[in-house]
């Protein structure tokens, strides 16, 4: 279990022409959820403090877990907040997926210490989404950069061995690499809405061989009398939320060995944030056998969890892939995120998108070393982008 520091610090300087302050709060029920939102937005929903909190309060994200709450806050005069940074102080690097393994691993063999270290993130989440939260005015871009500092500042106060922003913003990646933050790049998979006015419309910019594939997956996944529904806000009920926490806890203990979200979790977005989560739930014989959870932002549709209690060919792509385009095509929105990896994906018409990640280094060796794997890394990414865009299912020419 990690700990806390001896105390937190504080620092001053000038904001849009005014004083503030940098402190750190440990738990988000510490900090004003209005407050918290004004610097986060409403487009992503796992910066959200309903979210964060959800996470803390149901003890999937705590000091018991590995995932010590503390949270940059920028404050100015009578304490308003100003800006944010959800941080959290780790003794692993599970839930994270931006991969350090090898860093540690190579850092402890040499003889150092990795753990513990800061992630500054949306836990169990690899969803680009703000990290440097700010309130918007005058004042947001000398509060992102007091952020950065008292990053900085709160990794040597720890004695953390680095401080690691995953799922940046690109403009938020970039600011951290001209503070010094070393700069990596991967990529994952999203579907985008062309205007599409139906599901066959989106098919018809495929390639006619992939065009018949999909078709072919959709009709044999609802065969042996599965059907599909799409629940969100009221609509989901408590028999719907608990199916889905059962499939989520055996897909969870044969990928992870221990599922990282509790029942409680899912309690608490029940009661928070259900208006802003799509569950697509299959059914069969008068029971759920199959779902997924996915939420929502104002002009996308983020996938995260499914799981199973039956097999059946193709279910998986059905509930988490096209009942999420189909959602996506009928309400409008823009994009459909389906989490990490994948390359599967590619043939049901997603599209490979660079995510980002910035680390602050304190080992001068280490630094170094990770530096030169990140510039070879780097050259991979880009030539695997390359060769993965070559394989897109649409017709030549679009």
């Amino acid at each position: 279990m990690v700990q806390p520091p001896a105390e937190h610090g504080k620092a001053t300087g000038g904001a849009g022409g005014g004083d503030f302050t940098v402190r750190v709060a440990s738990a988000m029920a510490d900090i004003d959820a209005a407050a918290w939102d004004a610097c986060a937005g409403g487009d992503n929903p796992f910066v959200s403090h309903a979210f964060l909190n959800a996470l803390e309060q149901s003890g999937s994200a705590s000091a018991e877990t590995g995932w010590l709450p503390l949270h940059l806050v920028v404050e100015g005069a009578g304490q308003s907040l100003l800006a944010a940074a959800p941080c959290y102080l780790k003794s692993h690097s599970q839930g994270e997926y931006v991969f350090d393994h090898g860093w540690a691993d190579a850092f402890e063999r040499a003889g150092g210490a990795y753990y513990p270290k800061l992630q500054v993130c949306a836990p169990f989440t690899p969803v680009t989404g703000p990290r440097l939260l700010a309130r918007p005015g005058t004042h947001a871009p000398a509060a992102r950069s007091a952020l950065i500092k008292g990053l900085v500042a709160l990794r040597r106060q720890t004695g953390a061995s680095s401080v690691h922003v995953t799922f940046p913003l690109h403009d938020e990646w970039r600011l951290l690499g001209d503070n010094g933050f070393l700069l990596r790049r991967d990529q994952q998979f999203h579907w985008f809405n062309e205007g599409y006015a139906s599901f066959d419309d989106f098919l018809g910019g495929l390639a006619a061989r992939k065009r018949k594939a999909i078709r072919r997956e959709r009709r044999d996944a609802l065969a042996d009398g599965v059907t599909i529904v799409q629940l969100t806000g009221a609509d989901i009920t408590a028999d719907a939320w608990e199916a889905f926490f059962t499939f989520y806890q055996d897909t969870g203990s044969r990928k992870w060995g221990r599922p990282y979200l509790t029942r409680d979790f899912y309690r608490r977005i029940a009661a928070s944030m259900a208006d802003r989560v799509l569950l697509v739930m299959a059914r069969r014989d008068g029971r759920y056998i199959a779902g997924a959870i996915n939420f929502l932002g104002p002009d996308a549709i983020y996938g995260r969890h499914w799981g199973c209690i039956e097999d059946h060919p193709f279910l998986h792509f059905e509930v988490c892939y096209y009942q999420a385009i189909d959602y996506a095509i009928s309400h409008g929105l823009a994009r459909v995120e389906a989490g990490a990896q994948g390359e599967h994906k590619l043939a049901r018409g997603y599209r490979p998108v660079a995510t980002f990640s910035a680390h602050d280094i304190a080992h001068p060796g280490l630094k170094r070393a990770i530096a030169e794997f990140l510039e070879r890394e780097g050259r991979y990414v880009d030539a695997a982008k390359a060769e993965l865009e070559s394989m897109l299912p649409f017709r030549h020419g679009d």
